[in-house]
């Protein structure tokens, strides 16, 4: 063959370099997802300060709380995302519980989700962060360092379970409705907000499901259920270690299915479940959820119809910075989430994730207390058809609320944030604009 016959054929050469090498690497990620996830028990075998309403000692035990994990593996990165029934944890003991996970099992921050289903009746985990500025009184003592050391033993022996476990897999995605919640914020007749039941206040009655399957045989290897509402149908008078509505349902959907059901909490803010804080499991009708919340979430992952064999997994750190209330001390465990800008004014530092799972499906986090508006206005402009929120997620701030709610006033507003009217749209801007962004760079 002569020189300018080669020539001519090099572009045809190289194209065919090209697909060949791309053929190659569709085809190692063709059935490369896996999946696994385990259960593990993290119920005290001592009394535990209880954390959510005021300072308690636990007497008993109404139902056992644990720790759900789920790892997912796309043939590129490994991810995993726990769900642990207790009620909040600092950003510092998400940063150290994190770094030992890191250690222990490879698994980079970014690949590492921790939320909390926010039960009112659970153990203190690690120490109290922005709790103690809030409400100090509260925190008069020290935290069970024995207790958060066994229940991080526990993670960390639970995430290596689950990592040798992975297996392939397949992803099903669905919605459904429930309506086991409702808006907590009660105006009373001289025009005050407490906390109470609000018929005509904003909701979110939305659960969003992920399936994963055997890729041979369709048998269920977990659920996620991501649905809003505070974890308080046990109150204050309540003595008893619980995971209160949550961990009904997730025992019941584990019960009908054979397979771990991560319950994942969303904004939740300003969302009571309908019987709220009550001193009793049966006066709070707490088995009803079963049915409530249970069972639609178990309609909602039969009516998933087709499942998907290759997804792949993207995960992203969304920085966002804000005013910080005017003379709002700050948790010496907390640091790094403050910074003064260039006036000099203090401000808050609070790191969010998103994770974009192919095309379609989009999880949005952020360790706060959210008010269910905002989430709905990020879903209702969201590109994806599958964009969930995981509240209480790497941590807890406070609460975040609606401008509104400020002008209000009330517990969330007036008390447990961190932060100034100003937040709501600065917040909803950088997310909203975070999520658009990423469906258009897919």
């Amino acid at each position: 063959m002569n020189p300018r016959s080669l020539r001519s054929l090099l572009p045809v050469l190289l194209a065919l370099a090209l697909a060949v090498v791309l053929i190659s690497r569709a085809s190692s990620r063709t059935g490369a997802f896996r999946a696994a996830a385990v259960k593990i028990d993290i119920t005290p075998d001592r009394p535990q300060q209880l954390l959510g309403y005021g300072a308690r000692v636990s007497e008993g035990i109404h139902t056992p709380i644990h720790h759900r994990i789920l790892a997912l593996d796309d043939g590129r990165r490994k991810m995993v995302l726990v769900s642990t029934e207790v009620c909040l944890v600092s950003p510092s003991e998400y940063d150290r519980v994190a770094a030992l996970v890191q250690e222990a099992h490879g698994i980079a921050p970014i690949d590492f989700l921790w939320t909390v289903t926010h039960t009112h009746s659970a153990p203190e985990l690690g120490p109290p962060g922005m709790g103690a500025v809030y409400m100090p009184q509260r925190y008069t003592h020290e935290y069970d360092r024995a207790y958060a050391d066994e229940v991080t033993k526990k993670l960390l022996d639970g995430i290596g379970q689950t990592l040798a476990a992975l297996q392939p897999a397949r992803l099903g995605v669905g919605f459904g409705t429930a309506e086991a919640n409702i808006n907590r914020r009660e105006r009373t007749p001289d025009g005050k907000i407490r906390l109470g039941n609000n018929p005509q206040g904003p909701v979110d009655r939305k659960i969003g499901v992920l399936k994963f399957v055997k890729r041979d045989s369709d048998e269920l290897i977990a659920s996620v259920a991501n649905y809003a509402i505070h974890a308080t149908v046990l109150g204050g008078k309540s003595l008893l270690i619980s995971a209160d509505a949550p961990g009904v349902v997730s025992d019941h959907v584990e019960g009908k299915t054979g397979a771990p059901l991560l319950f994942i909490n969303g904004a939740a803010g300003n969302v009571a479940p309908i019987y709220s804080v009550f001193p009793t499991p049966e006066e709070g009708r707490i088995d009803e959820f079963k049915t409530r919340l249970g069972d639609p979430v178990l309609a909602a992952l039969d009516a998933i119809a087709s499942y998907r064999d290759s997804p792949t997994l993207h995960p992203e750190e969304i920085r966002f910075e804000t005013p910080r209330k005017e003379g709002l001390g700050w948790a010496p465990d907390m640091d790094a989430y403050t910074r003064d800008d260039e006036a000099g004014a203090p401000l808050v530092r609070m790191p969010c994730r998103s994770l974009r799972i192919d095309d379609d499906i989009l999880i949005w986090t952020a360790p706060v207390e959210l008010f269910c508006e905002i989430s709905n206005s990020v879903r209702d402009a969201s590109p994806f058809p599958f964009t969930f929120y995981f509240g209480y997620t790497n941590g807890w701030f406070g609460y975040l609320t609606t401008a509104a709610a400020f002008d209000e006033g009330g517990y969330e507003s007036t008390v447990v944030t961190p932060f100034t009217p100003a937040v709501e749209r600065r917040f909803t801007d950088l997310i909203t604009d975070h999520v658009k962004g990423r469906f258009e760079a897919r």
